[in-house]
């Protein structure tokens, strides 16, 4: 048995190669594993860096907003200011309520606190937009305790003793004025912040809401309607903007929003209009036609004769001599007599017979009444209007025009446009014409 030395070399390098690539192969996989595994932790590191630095910014936009802002000056310094007013005006109605008795202790607290506790339900009615009723309510409330606590404040400071009567009265309306200015100062700065609380929203949701004001106070019933299509409706199931289109569909009859059967037969009259002031006045034109018609219907016998002699008639016309020219008088001669002039031997005019290439058609008269066709016996308005309904009963809106009208129904112009228009009007207006 002889061995093969050769194939088994040929065999262990094809073995050592496999083995190569192979380790290879491994190799890189092992690298492209630690690259992904690098990219994602210097993915993450980025990503922590820029969450680190958001996280920075907010903190200093906080620390800005808790700073001394307008903002929040606006706002500490109020209620600041409403607090000294208080404390002002507490004391005078301590004060008076107790000199009168000491069983009044708590009025003067009931009060300044009534005043306070209402002007407070005004910010929560406003946080919550509550309806405006509820908030003028409460201002009343407010206007009401505060007036009250200044009109005692005022007897208080002018019926102090020991002062003179200039500096009583200057006590008196400076307790007055410290006892209304916190009320007002609270309710400046409650409007200050619902107005702008009211501004961050979008343009977008500011002109939704006019719009929305504006067609309920324009279409009242509509808006009726509306509301009570969508209560009726289970929560959320029907749109708002479907529910109006339903609603102006059942009161006034028409499916685009905002036309009426009113404003459908002013645009029927403005088109009529339109079209008519376009058009040629229809006087005019059936002149010209009747006239065309005259001269085209009548004969040649009927037609006036040529009365320039050079220019022969064709036909049996005879030709008649022209008349003497008249000649010219000079000037400054003596005028012709004026007597009568006697009279002339009448000279016949000589007819000749007029030469033509073509042969000589014979001359006709008027048409006899027996040979012209019978006519159409005049149809009323109601007839015709019957059937222009019948021929355009089929045909939509779009060809409903005069000129077709009147040829379908053989007409004039005028009861075409007539006709066109009681169509239009029948089609666009409901119950019109049924």
């Amino acid at each position: 048995m002889t061995v093969d030395y050769r194939a088994e070399a040929r065999a262990d390098r094809a073995t050592q190669a496999e083995q190569r690539r192979l380790d290879a192969a491994a190799a890189e996989r092992r690298r492209q594993d630690r690259q992904r595994a690098d990219d994602e932790r210097a993915a993450r590191l980025d990503g922590q860096r820029v969450a680190d630095k958001a996280r920075r910014r907010a903190e200093r936009a906080a620390r800005r907003e808790r700073g001394l802002t307008p903002q929040n000056v606006y706002r500490v310094g109020t209620l600041a200011l409403v607090v000294a007013s208080g404390l002002a005006s507490l004391p005078a109605q301590v004060l008076h309520f107790v000199g009168i008795s000491p069983m009044l202790l708590p009025l003067p607290l009931s009060l300044e606190g009534a005043a306070w506790v209402m002007a407070a339900g005004v910010a929560f009615a406003d946080s919550r937009h509550l309806a405006a009723r509820v908030r003028w309510l409460l201002r009343l409330f407010v206007v009401a305790a505060a007036g009250f606590a200044a009109s005692v404040n005022y007897g208080y400071g002018v019926n102090l003793s020991g002062l003179s009567p200039a500096e009583r009265s200057t006590a008196g309306i400076g307790l007055a004025a410290v006892t209304l200015l916190g009320p007002l100062l609270f309710e400046v700065r409650q409007w200050v912040c619902t107005l702008a609380a009211s501004d961050d929203d979008t343009p977008e949701a500011r002109a939704a809401r006019r719009h929305d004001r504006l067609r309920r106070r324009h279409h009242r019933s509509v808006a009726r309607t509306a509301d009570r299509l969508m209560s009726a409706a289970p929560l959320g199931t029907l749109p708002t903007e479907e529910a109006w289109a339903r609603a102006w569909a059942i009161e006034t009859g028409a499916d685009c929003p905002g036309m009426t059967p009113r404003l459908h037969r002013r645009a029927v009259e403005s088109a009529a209009a339109l079209e008519a002031a376009l058009a040629p006045a229809p006087e005019t034109t059936g002149k010209r036609r009747k006239n065309k018609e005259s001269g085209a219907e009548r004969s040649t016998s009927d037609l006036r004769k040529s009365a320039d002699p050079a220019a022969p008639v064709v036909g049996a016309a005879p030709f008649v001599a022209a008349l003497p020219v008249p000649q010219p008088v000079g000037f400054l001669k003596s005028s012709p007599s004026l007597k009568p002039p006697t009279a002339r031997q009448s000279v016949r005019p000589v007819t000749v017979a007029a030469r033509s290439a073509r042969p000589a058609r014979r001359a006709t008269g008027r048409v006899p009444q027996s040979a012209r066709p019978a006519r159409r016996p005049a149809r009323t308005p109601e007839e015709l209007l019957t059937e222009a309904r019948q021929a355009t009963a089929g045909w939509p809106a779009e060809h409903l025009t005069a000129d077709r009208i009147r040829k379908a129904v053989h007409t004039s112009s005028e009861r075409g446009r007539t006709l066109r228009d009681t169509l239009l009007a029948e089609r666009t207006t409901p119950g019109v014409g049924a």
